[in-house]
């Protein structure tokens, strides 16, 4: 049982690899630049929130969102109740960034389809 999960995992590991790869090729952003991208789609959140929902700790959110922030596609944004609290946003840039990725978002899913096929016939 362990043997399988651990195959299944090592797949998937590599899958998400090579998807990374791939990803940083055609849209010049990590993956977890992505990611900050598709998190703020629809909000804007502090550094700290956004550590949260990337799964990562502060001091790395923080170079994600600089990263993305020098390639223009956040910008930066007051609180409306506390002036001190920084939160983030897409640019138009970022939301023109984030339609490319999104429209080019079939070959995750069929890397990952490939996995669960082969995982099926085994």
């Amino acid at each position: 049982m362990i043997d399988n999960a651990l195959c299944s995992l090592r797949d998937i590991y590599r899958a998400i690899r090579e998807f990374e790869l791939e990803f940083s090729q055609k849209h010049a952003l990590g993956l977890n630049e992505g990611m900050l991208l598709c998190t703020l789609c629809t909000e804007m959140y502090s550094s700290s929130e956004i550590a949260a929902k990337l799964g990562l700790t502060n001091s790395n959110a923080s170079k994600v969102i600089r990263s993305v922030e020098e390639k223009g596609l956040i910008e930066r944004r007051l609180g409306t109740e506390d002036k001190r609290q920084m939160y983030f946003v897409l640019s138009a840039a970022g939301k023109g960034k984030l339609k490319e990725i999104k429209d080019a978002d079939s070959e995750i899913q069929e890397i990952l389809m490939q996995i669960i096929s082969k995982k099926a016939a085994q």
